[in-house]
């Protein structure tokens, strides 16, 4: 099977894209290109965690809803909600209402403050686990060697649904790696804006 489709407006993109039309204008100016925003990233991350067992499509469709469920992302206000907003959020059929990863969330949000300090921001943090500047692999993968290790990372910080899998989801939307197929019209856009981009850099890396 190609890793690409053309589209009705002559372009060729990646074939996941074919699934539904919502995906095109996320593939075309979201997925892949690099972000240092911490809140985006946290929202992302966040993201990804409730699609597990889930398709993109769904989460994609519910975005608006848990953006404003969730205080836009905001890991300061979400660090502070209680039981009561735990149960409020099961009660909000906008989003995906799944105690373990509403939770989940919750908890990865108080776990910020301590990493932000620590590390200078949640960007400086993620971008330490960038994937080497490589081609597409065939077929592609759900997991790598970089996404274990942010994994495994994260975990030990006390976050919670970050496995392997999700977080390299996450590493590809992020820009993190360039996983845009060989002829996608988008591929070299997000090259460009890979090779623009300065990563943050750590506290720790400044020493």
């Amino acid at each position: 099977m190609s890793t690409t489709i053309t589209d009705s407006d002559g372009e060729r993109r990646c074939h996941w894209c074919s699934a539904t039309a919502t995906y095109i204008d996320y593939h075309d100016s979201e997925w892949g290109f690099p972000v240092s925003d911490d809140r985006r990233l946290f929202e992302k991350l966040s993201l990804e965690s409730f699609q597990s067992g889930l398709s993109w499509r769904t989460i994609l469709d519910k975005r608006e809803n848990f953006r404003h469920a969730l205080h836009n992302f905001d890991f300061n206000k979400i660090a502070t909600f209680t039981q009561h907003d735990v149960e409020r959020l099961l009660q909000d059929k906008g989003i995906v209402r799944h105690r373990g990863k509403i939770e989940a969330v919750i908890n990865n949000a108080q776990q910020m403050p301590a990493l932000i300090e620590q590390e200078g921001s949640f960007a400086a943090f993620i971008w330490r686990y960038e994937a080497p500047k490589q081609p597409l692999k065939e077929p592609p993968v759900s997991s790598t060697a970089e996404s274990v290790a942010l994994s495994k990372a994260l975990k030990k910080r006390g976050w919670k649904f970050i496995g392997p899998t999700t977080v390299y989801a996450f590493m590809q939307a992020m820009g993190l790696v360039n996983d845009h197929a060989e002829g996608c019209v988008t591929k070299a856009h997000v090259e460009l804006a890979r090779k623009r981009f300065t990563p943050p850099r750590s506290l720790s890396d400044l020493g």
